[in-house]
């Protein structure tokens, strides 16, 4: 058995990978105090995390060495299977459904929780790279703009009734990815803007329906009124309102008011209070997943978050080297989606914690606590070094071709 060569991978997105792990793990030992509390052990839920962080290294190593069209292959089937699961949660009474919070984003599996969103998200980005590549052979640009239209609806929708920020999140990143493969903006301007037609349509509706006039909104579409109150909460509360709530703590702005006093701590040095001394970490929920850059800041300070930002821009730039010295427009959209994906989520769940945007859910990628978020996003990191490693193979085998056609060149004497 031939082993792989490891002087083909790409050390700067090990560099990376290993270096938001370091900052996961060391925000995890401190944001998780009220778990361990809960748990009556330390190394309950500190321990479990690191077990899928070691697990997802190993991941991120394996996947890196599959060819890329085994990968290509995989996107479909898992698409296929991560629309099946998310359409089950539409189902009443699916017994493998699991409700947190209000929400039901969660299969129960073989006893492993798995979020349907996530597989959804990483064979999404991969089916669309493909399908976009073809215009350059097939140049029938119409045609697969309408294909992943129509696929990234249908993963959108039953990602939507219990996930806006998802599903935006989605519809962003495939916009993003027509715009790179030269899609005509009078295709994706005029579904931009049919699709915020319908999002404005739906927040008034909303609003003036049920939230004005004091009514719950039941059904598919319950978790709508949730999020139309968070964003009249951040956009529309006047100024008044705004300093009150900061000081009187309700049921709503829980989450907003701690995560904000934890940013105001961390701000009195340029090093926060150092890891390990949070006081908001036993007050502000979800601490250690959906808030856990709050606690980065309170502890760590201005420096500790510009080190976070750093690291999530150093991958978007790295994938954007790599994306353009590789003559592959599958791999070359598949790593772009993907880094932006990483991106996006990552700056909306730091704008969230910062208070600069409403109420989200979206964990920080790699560094939030989260199984399934830690194992996809090594995926996400394997897949890009693949591309990357087979990019390095390919140019070292035409350097040996031009060397050895050099070294059969016969020298020719001229009398």
């Amino acid at each position: 058995m031939k082993l792989p060569n490891l002087q083909n991978t790409d050390k700067g997105l090990w560099a990376i990978y290993i270096s938001m792990i370091v900052v996961a793990v060391i925000a995890l030992f401190s944001a998780s105090s009220m778990l361990v509390y809960q748990k009556h052990s330390v190394l309950g839920p500190v321990g479990q995390q690191i077990v899928f962080i070691a697990l997802g290294v190993a991941i991120a190593f394996f996947v890196q060495f599959l060819p890329s069209y085994i990968i290509r292959i995989g996107g479909y089937v898992l698409l296929l299977l991560s629309i099946v699961l998310l359409y089950s949660l539409l189902i009443p009474g699916n017994p493998f459904a699991v409700t947190l919070n209000g929400a039901t984003r969660w299969v129960r599996i073989a006893g492993f929780t798995v979020q349907p969103s996530e597989l959804a998200k990483l064979s999404l980005i991969i089916v669309v790279a493909d399908l976009l590549s073809r215009i350059k052979t097939e140049g029938d640009k119409r045609k697969y703009f309408f294909w992943t239209l129509g696929i990234a609806a249908v993963v959108a929708l039953p990602v939507m009734t219990s996930n806006l920020s998802t599903a935006i999140l989605i519809c962003g990143i495939v916009f993003l990815l027509w715009i790179l493969a030269r899609i005509p903006f009078k295709f994706w301007g005029f579904t931009a803007g049919i699709a915020i037609v319908f999002l404005v349509l739906g927040y008034c509706v909303v609003e003036f329906a049920f939230v004005r006039r004091d009514r719950e909104m039941t059904g598919l579409f319950g978790r709508a009124e949730t999020w139309v109150k968070r964003i009249d909460r951040k956009l529309f509360a006047d100024k008044a309102d705004s300093d009150t709530a900061t000081f009187v703590i309700t049921d709503e702005n829980r989450q907003e008011a701690y995560a904000n006093v934890a940013i105001a701590r961390g701000g009195k040095s340029p090093l926060g209070v150092f890891p390990g001394n949070s006081k908001e970490r036993d007050y502000l929920p979800l601490a250690y997943a959906d808030y856990i850059y709050a606690i980065i800041v309170e502890e760590s300070g201005i420096v500790g978050a510009l080190v976070v930002i750093a690291l999530y821009l150093w991958l978007l730039f790295r994938a954007c080297f790599i994306s353009t010295r590789y003559g592959d427009d599958a791999s070359m959209l598949m790593v772009m989606g993907l880094a932006l994906m990483l991106t996006c989520q990552a700056l909306i769940s730091m704008l969230v914690a910062v208070g600069l945007g409403p109420v989200t859910g979206q964990p920080l990628p790699l560094i939030s606590r989260g199984g399934t978020s830690v194992l996809i996003t090594s995926v996400y990191f394997g897949i890009m070094m693949c591309v990357s490693r087979e990019q390095v193979s390919l140019r070292n085998r035409q350097n040996e071709t031009i060397a050895a056609s050099q070294d059969e060149v016969p020298d020719i004497q001229v009398d």
